[in-house]
This record gives structure tokens, C-alpha cells and sequence, in this order.
């Protein structure tokens, strides 16, 4: 497939979708966020299902998926996460599964459906989402307004402008991701000596709970309290913060610094979730369960290694989709057509009277 580059007709973005790519990863030193999407691991797999570079932007979006009209000759879509996506055109409609490349033309009308578990699932779109970077970055960051389009979530009636269109054809995953339902691995400190030994027992060995207090710069957890060693200190001089700091107020309750996070904060930090495991972190919906466990630094450098080697070897298995445009083939094929056959020697064996 080739084809100039077109836009994207957003007629509902949904509660919250905006442009995000891998971040920021070289302006902290002046104080700006990383941003960037919350699940990284699933826009690289979207990304290489419909033929982009690992720095292309796509959509990030939040419960439910956005619907547009595409305004471009061709393009390839896959959503990267457990939505579906329903694409009408001129062929009729046709749904297509998550982790599947799929194409549509000028003129199609296009939905993503409720993110199935968790919360945040992406939309890869080939040529990649072609707003003016920032800073590096086309990566939507809207408390500073910096990057994606505008510096805000979309919006309806807003055009989407599409970088040019290669020839690749549409990939789909045989076996996607899955996320286990492993602890999730931290490394102590910088400030784990602020906290009673009593608290690290407990957050090690206890068991959280997401609350409905989390956005993309954080998530608030709910479970055993860590208490300060001194509870006057439980704000310190402001320090530097990352993403997968795990800061604890003075009320003992965990809070995970996600990726529109602060460069620097106040708060003790007791831990910091290591980089293999923060996206699987993110994506966790109200409600849910997290329990921690320590590894050394050498470790959580390994295990971000082998998860990215893991990466490139699943795009590897990708084939190419039968679900490229017009009929619904897995419908086709799933129907029981035997049943419909009909003998040409007997007539009565056709409706109506054949002779």
C-alpha cells in the first residue's frame, strides 16, 4: 500500500485519547515530564503490526477508543490492548480483534470499542500520528499543554494529520500478550531508610489496592500503612523523581508515579517499580490487586532486556492477517456453509420448482 498522507475525521475521541509516542526522554533536565504513553510495550507491537517505526506516534486512550473518518486514500489500523475496532465502509462492516492490522479507505467510518480489562490500550495508524513535535517529542503532556495536538486531549471535528504511508501489508499477532498476574518488581529506595522496618515488612509482604484516584501522572494505592520512621519527616527537601517512584505521604498510602509524573517531589520515595514492570502497573483499573517484591538493580536491568529481546520476538511471529479489508473471512469461514448446499439432480430439492 502507498498513498499520499491524509488525516484522520475524529467524530467522538471517547473520555480521554490523546497523541502519545515514547516521551520525552532527554528534556528532564529542565524539568519537563517524560509524558508519553502509559503502556510503551503495546504501541511498539501496534506500531510494527502496520509497518511504523518504534518512535511513530499513535493514540492512547482511556476506557473506550475513539471514533473517526478516514480522510486518506489507504492506511492500516490495530489497536494494541484488549479493544476491538469496527470499521464501516463501502464493503459493509466488518470487526476486527485486538493485535490485528487491518486497512480502510477513504470515506471509512471507524470505532474502537471499551478497553476489555484495565484501562489504557493504544492505536497504531500507519505513518504514524504527524503532529509538530516538541521538545523531541510528539507525546501529548496537557498540564504544560506541550506536544500531540494543541497540548490537550482530542476533541470532535478535530483532523488528525498522518505521516506518509509506506507499502507495508497488515500483520497480525497469533499469540498476543498477556499480562501475568505476577508481583510487581520494585527497587528499594532512594529513601527506604525513612521508613520503620516494620513498614518495608509490609509493603513487601501486604497487598494493594488500586483506587479511583489515578490518572497518567500517578496512582494512589490503598492497603497497609508505611509509617516514617519520624513523622515530621514525611516530607523531605524536593528530589529528583521518576516514573515507578513509589512515594508515601505522610498518611502511610502508596502513591506509583506514572508517566506525566513530576520531575522532582517532596515525598519519601520507598521504592521505585522497575521499568519491565511499570506499564503492566499502568494499565491496572480501579480496584485491583498489586502486591510488591524487591530485586537488585542488575536484575531490574536484566529483566528490562530480556522483556525487550521478548518484545522482538513476538513481532517476529506475526503473519500476515486475513482480515486486510471488505469481507469478514473469520465470520465466512466460521459459518456452517455444508449445511446450505443443495443437490442439482433432484429438483425438489431446490426451493420453488425446478424441472
Amino acid at each position: 500500500m502507498s498513498g499520499p498522507a491524509g488525516t484522520l475525521k475524529i467524530r467522538d475521541p471517547g473520555p480521554v485519547t490523546t497523541v502519545q509516542d515514547a516521551g520525552r526522554l532527554t528534556a528532564r533536565r529542565w524539568g519537563v515530564p517524560v509524558a508519553g504513553t502509559l503502556v510503551p510495550d503495546w504501541l511498539f507491537l501496534a506500531n510494527a503490526l502496520v509497518g511504523n517505526g518504534e518512535e511513530a506516534a499513535g493514540l492512547e486512550f482511556w476506557l473506550t477508543g475513539p471514533r473517526f473518518t478516514v480522510e486518506t486514500d489507504a492506511v492500516l489500523l490495530a489497536v494494541g490492548g484488549p479493544a476491538e475496532m469496527k470499521v464501516e465502509g463501502a464493503e459493509g462492516a466488518r470487526s476486527v480483534p485486538p493485535w490485528t492490522a487491518t486497512r480502510a479507505e477513504r470515506g471509512d467510518k471507524v470505532g474502537v470499542g471499551r478497553v476489555g480489562s484495565g484501562t489504557t490500550a493504544v492505536l497504531a495508524v500507519s505513518g504514524g500520528i504527524d503532529t509538530r513535535p516538541v521538545l523531541g517529542s510528539r507525546a501529548t503532556y496537557t498540564r504544560a499543554a506541550l506536544g500531540g495536538l494543541d497540548g490537550r486531549a482530542l476533541r470532535p471535528g478535530d483532523d488528525l494529520p498522518l505521516g506518509t504511508q509506506g507499502s507495508a501489508e497488515p500483520l497480525a499477532l497469533g499469540d498476543p500478550p498477556i499480562d501475568q498476574d505476577d508481583p510487581i518488581r520494585v527497587v528499594l529506595g532512594p529513601q527506604d531508610d525513612h521508613f520503620q522496618p516494620e513498614a518495608l515488612e509490609a509493603f513487601l509482604n501486604g497487598q494493594y489496592t488500586v483506587t479511583d484516584m489515578v490518572d497518567r501522572m500517578g496512582m494512589r494505592l490503598d492497603g497497609p500503612a508505611l509509617a516514617h520512621r519520624v513523622p515530621e519527616l514525611a516530607q523531605i527537601a524536593s528530589d529528583g523523581s521518576v516514573p515507578g517512584a513509589v512515594q508515601v505521604p505522610g498518611n502511610g498510602q502508596p502513591i506509583v508515579l506514572l508517566a506525566d509524573a513530576q520531575t522532582v517531589g517532596g515525598y519519601p520515595k520507598i521504592a521505585t517499580v522497575i521499568s519491565a514492570d511499570l506499564p503492566r502497573l499502568a494499565r491496572l483499573a480501579p480496584g485491583e490487586m498489586v502486591r510488591f517484591v524487591a530485586v537488585g538493580v542488575s536484575e531490574a536491568e536484566e529483566h528490562y532486556r530480556r522483556k525487550i529481546a521478548s518484545l522482538r520476538a513476538l513481532m517476529k511471529q506475526a503473519k500476515p492477517t486475513w482480515l486486510a479489508s471488505g469481507l469478514d473471512l473469520r465470520c465466512l469461514y466460521a459459518a456452517n456453509l455444508i449445511s446450505g448446499m443443495v443437490d442439482m439432480t433432484r429438483p425438489d430439492h431446490f426451493p420453488g420448482n425446478v424441472s
